[in-house]
């Protein structure tokens, strides 16, 4: 939405843009309303969604969390908190391409330098169906594009 708002300012620059240019603006202010009730439900389930996220990847693996450091959860759940808060915004703004650029591109230079693809995989294909059970059909059609960018970089 932002870049889209941006480049229709260069090209519009000192004349009315047209009904076609300003399409995107009619998308996307067709769904503002259930944006904002999937990013308060989400927002308000956090902690829940997290738990059942942690618990869902315990009972598939239930060393997923140990390394050879050690325990990894409260790292893992920082970081989960860190990539969901960021998906939901993308979805609140309707804009994939600032989250892939500013957050996702370094959360995989992340992943990759402490080896833990293993964690990233189990929670990027598990996180949409844990997030799914809080939101309407209508709400999780607007919150999948980005789950599953999410899953497209993070993810093996």
């Amino acid at each position: 939405m932002l870049k889209q708002l941006e480049s229709l300012s260069l090209t519009a620059e000192g004349r009315y843009a047209t009904a076609q240019e300003l399409q995107f603006l009619h998308d996307y202010l067709s769904t503002v309303d259930l944006r904002l009730r999937a990013y308060q439900k989400i927002r308000d389930a956090e902690d829940e969604i997290i738990q059942q996220l942690e618990a869902k990847m315990r009972q598939k693996q239930p060393d997923i969390f140990q390394t050879g450091s050690g325990d990894v959860s409260a790292v893992c759940q920082r970081d989960i908190k860190v990539i969901l808060r960021n998906a939901i915004a993308a979805m609140l703004i309707d804009d994939l391409d600032r989250l892939r650029e500013n957050i996702l591109l370094w959360q995989r230079i992340i992943i990759k330098v402490f080896k833990e693809r293993h964690i990233a995989t189990m929670v990027h294909t598990t996180m949409p169906e844990i997030i799914e059970q809080f939101l309407t059909p209508e709400e999780f059609a607007l919150i999948k594009p980005v789950l599953q960018l999410n899953q497209a970089i993070l993810a093996d």
